[in-house]
């Protein structure tokens, strides 16, 4: 009980996010017109570390993700630290309308697909507190083998994911999220596994400079069985912005990108070295 304590309150103290729509540059330099008000997005990148943020693909902006994760770094030299086992997840992000994102993505680990939307319910302005965004996702798992469940339902390969995200901006430098989730499975592979999964996320940011920042967020999953071999999620994430690129690197305690497989799948422990290290890349036309 004292480790997830700590982990929220690490979470609230500390954390950052840097990533601009051309460049970093550009984003700080505008920032000066919102001193007063904070009514700049409270992250600069659609996700924290693992976790998605508030931020949303301006009507009319492509983005591509490219997200890498290596195997647990605790494999030492004989896999060269994890990188000879990766998961790779390649992503599409567009602004449909104002304040409307949907995207499209497929990622290694259990040869998941996802759409999403993620839109905007509310901005923090000087007179609203708060920035709140919607987002819910479609995942299919193509992973799951007819061979070994002959009775295996179509239906019972996709995953929902239904997510609040809630966030204030409060300065320039430091900016907090809470994101109440949901994850509704409907393929059950073990007892240890229950098909509605309540998790409590947060997230902050922390810049450092004007081109680099420290990032976190946590997962906290609030109805795991006493039997699951599954962990909480402690992510850990530096940004470096170079033009028009914004590299992410991360350390974290699952080898998944994709919000079902953070949020449900991680068995990584970080107090015995499961920690898998990785990068995010994104880049908008």
């Amino acid at each position: 009980m004292m480790n997830k304590l700590y982990c929220f309150v690490i979470t609230f103290l500390f954390g950052c996010f840097a990533f601009s729509q051309n460049t970093l540059l550009d984003e700080i330099t505008s920032e000066s017109d919102y001193k007063n008000t904070f009514e700049m997005p409270a992250f600069k990148a659609m996700k924290v570390v693992n976790n998605q943020s508030t931020k949303l693909a301006g009507k009319g902006d492509l983005y591509l993700y490219v997200g890498h994760r290596f195997g647990a770094i605790k494999g030492g030299i004989g896999s060269l630290f994890g990188l000879d086992y990766a998961n790779t997840k390649i992503e599409m992000l567009y602004g449909l309308l104002n304040e409307v994102q949907v995207g499209f993505s497929r990622e290694s680990f259990k040869k998941t697909y996802n759409i999403h939307v993620k839109y905007a319910i509310k901005k923090q302005t000087s007179t609203f507190p708060v920035s709140i965004v919607g987002y819910n996702s479609i995942n299919l798992d193509t992973s799951l083998d007819e061979n070994i469940y002959p009775n295996l339902n179509f239906n019972e390969r996709y995953v929902y994911i239904s997510q609040l995200l809630i966030s204030r901006r409060f300065s320039d430098n430091f900016s907090l999220q809470l994101s109440p989730s949901v994850v509704k499975h409907n393929f059950l592979t073990t007892q240890s596994k229950t098909d509605y999964n309540y998790i409590l996320n947060t997230g902050s940011r922390l810049k450092i400079s004007k081109r680099s920042s420290f990032n976190i967020d946590y997962s906290h999953h609030l109805n795991r069985l006493s039997s699951s071999t599954e962990k909480n999620v402690l992510s850990l994430g530096i940004d470096m912005e170079t033009g028009g690129h914004v590299f992410q690197l991360l350390f974290s305690n699952t080898q998944a990108s994709d919000e079902a497989g953070v949020l449900t799948m991680a068995e990584g422990d970080w107090l015995k070295g499961d920690v898998f290290f990785g990068f995010n890349i994104l880049r908008v036309f």
